[in-house]
C-alpha cells in the first residue's frame, strides 16, 4: 500500500482514538446542556388511573364515639370505583439558577466543540510529524545502504590493488573494517526505518500487518512570511484549545452566577386538567382542573449557598489561571517554532554545500588511492565525512519541514491547511 502524507493525515482523522474520544466528549456535553435546559422547558406528564376503594369515615373523625355523624349514613362507605385521567404541566417562569446553568452548559458545549477541533488539529500535526520522521529514517537507511555499497566497492578495489602489489595489506584491513562498520550502520538504519513505519501504522489505524511504502514527495509547505508577533496574535484568535479555555472560563463564571441565583426568589407554575368520576363507566366523569403559582424564597439553608459560592470562585480562578498559562505556552511554542525555522533554513543551505563537498572529497580520495599515490586512510576519512554530511543534510532537510509544520500547528490552522491540499473536500 503506497501512502502519502495526505493519506496518513486523513486516515488519522478517521481512525485515531484521540479524535474519536473528543467526538464522544462533545456528545456528552450536548446531553448535559439538554439536561440543564429541561429545567426551563415545560414538563408535561399524563396519568390515567382507576381506583377501587372502601373508606371508614370514623378514621377521618366522622361518626363513631364522640364524632359528628350523618343520619342514615354508615361509617363505612363503599366499595366504589374512582376513574381519573389527568394531564400535568409544570413550568419555570423565573429561576436564575436554572438560567445560568443553561448558560454554563452552553459554554461547556462550545468548549467541547473547540477541543474536538483541537484534537483534530493535533492528530493532523502528529501524523505529519510521524510521517516526516519516517521519511527521514528512510533517507538514513538509503544513505547507509549507499555507503555500504561504496565500502564494498572500495574493499574489492583494495584487494585488487594488493594483488597487483600497489598497496600494503594494512590498506585491505582498513577497507574491511570500514565495510563491516557500514554494514552495521545499514542494518541499524533499516531496522529504525521499519520500526518508524510501525509507529506510523499504529497512529493512523492501518489494519494489523498491512505493509506500506512511503511517498517521499511532500506538499510544498510555504515558510511563514508572518512575523512572530503576527503569528501569536493570530493564534490567540484561531487556536481552538485556547478558545476552549476561554469558553471554560465563561462556563465557570455562569456556574458562579447560578449559585448566586439560587439565593434569589424563583417563580414556578403548576397546572393539571382531566376527567374524574365514579366508575365503572368513564363516560360519567366530569372535567376538573387546578392551576397554582408559587414563589419560592430561600431564607436560610445552613450556609449551603456560601459553600457552593466558595467552590465556584475557586473554579473560576482555576480556569482563568489555565487560560493564562495556555496563552503563555502558545507564545513560547511559536517562538521556538520560529527559531527552529530560521536555524534549519540556515542549516539546510550549509548542509547541502557540505554534502556536495564531502562527495567530491571522497571521489578525489578514491582516485588518489586507485592511482597508488595515497593510502586508503584518506578514503576512510572521506567516507566518514560523507556519512556526517549526509546525516546533517537529512536532519536539516526534514527539520525544516517539521519547523514549518510547527508554525502551522502553533497558529491553529492545521486542518485549514489540510483542506487546501485536498481541495476543500474534507
Amino acid at each position: 500500500m503506497k501512502l502519502t502524507v495526505i493519506d496518513a493525515m486523513l486516515r488519522a482523522l478517521d481512525h485515531n482514538l484521540g479524535v474519536l474520544t473528543a467526538e464522544e466528549a462533545m456528545g456528552r456535553a450536548r446531553g448535559a446542556r439538554w439536561l440543564a435546559l429541561s429545567q426551563l422547558l415545560p414538563n408535561v406528564n399524563a396519568r390515567v388511573s382507576e381506583t377501587r376503594q372502601k373508606i371508614n369515615l370514623a378514621a377521618f373523625g366522622f361518626g363513631g364515639p364522640g364524632g359528628p355523624s350523618f343520619p342514615g349514613v354508615s361509617d363505612i362507605v363503599g366499595p366504589f370505583t374512582v376513574f381519573d385521567a389527568r394531564l400535568y404541566v409544570s413550568q419555570s417562569v423565573f429561576d436564575l439558577e436554572a438560567i445560568n446553568d443553561v448558560r454554563s452548559e452552553g459554554h461547556a458545549l462550545e468548549a467541547s466543540r473547540l477541543m474536538r477541533q483541537s484534537a483534530r488539529d493535533f492528530v493532523i500535526h502528529v501524523a505529519g510529524v510521524t510521517y516526516i520522521q519516517a521519511l527521514a529514517a528512510m533517507a538514513r537507511a538509503d544513505a547507509a545502504r549507499t555507503q555500504m555499497e561504496t565500502a564494498e566497492t572500495l574493499h574489492r578495489q583494495a584487494l585488487d590493488l594488493k594483488q597487483s602489489g600497489i598497496i600494503a595489506g594494512i590498506d585491505v584491513l582498513r577497507a574491511q573494517v570500514q565495510l563491516i562498520a557500514q554494514q552495521q550502520r545499514s542494518a541499524a538504519a533499516a531496522n529504525d526505518f521499519e520500526k518508524q513505519k510501525l509507529v506510523l501504522s499504529r497512529l493512523i489505524g492501518l489494519p494489523i500487518g498491512q505493509a506500506i511504502t512511503l511517498d517521499p514527495e511532500l506538499p510544498d509547505l510555504p515558510a511563514s512570511a508572518a512575523t512572530l508577533d503576527a503569528a501569536v496574535d493570530r493564534a490567540y484568535t484561531t487556536r481552538p484549545d485556547y478558545l476552549a479555555s476561554l469558553a471554560r472560563v465563561r462556563a465557570a463564571e455562569a456556574t458562579r452566577a447560578g449559585v448566586v441565583g439560587s439565593a434569589r426568589p424563583s417563580v414556578h407554575v403548576n397546572a393539571d386538567v382531566g376527567q374524574i368520576g365514579l366508575g365503572p363507566n368513564p363516560a360519567d366523569s366530569k372535567s376538573t382542573f387546578a392551576v397554582s403559582g408559587a414563589v419560592n424564597v430561600p431564607i436560610f439553608n445552613g450556609n449551603k449557598t456560601h459553600g457552593r459560592l466558595l467552590q465556584a470562585d475557586a473554579d473560576v480562578r482555576a480556569r482563568q489561571a489555565e487560560a493564562e498559562d495556555l496563552k503563555a505556552s502558545i507564545y513560547y511554542e511559536l517562538r521556538g517554532a520560529f527559531l527552529d525555522l530560521d536555524t534549519t533554513a540556515q542549516q539546510l543551505r550549509v548542509a547541502r554545500t557540505a554534502r556536495d563537498l564531502a562527495n567530491e572529497q571522497l571521489t578525489q580520495a578514491r582516485d588518489r588511492f586507485a592511482a597508488g599515490v595515497g593510502s586508503n586512510i584518506e578514503v576512510v576519512q572521506a567516507q566518514d565525512a560523507v556519512a556526517v554530511a549526509t546525516e546533517q543534510f537529512i536532519a536539516a532537510e526534514y527539520g525544516f519541514d517539521l519547523a514549518k509544520g510547527s508554525v502551522i500547528r502553533g497558529t491553529g490552522i492545521s486542518e485549514m491547511a489540510l483542506r487546501q491540499f485536498t481541495g476543500g473536500s474534507r
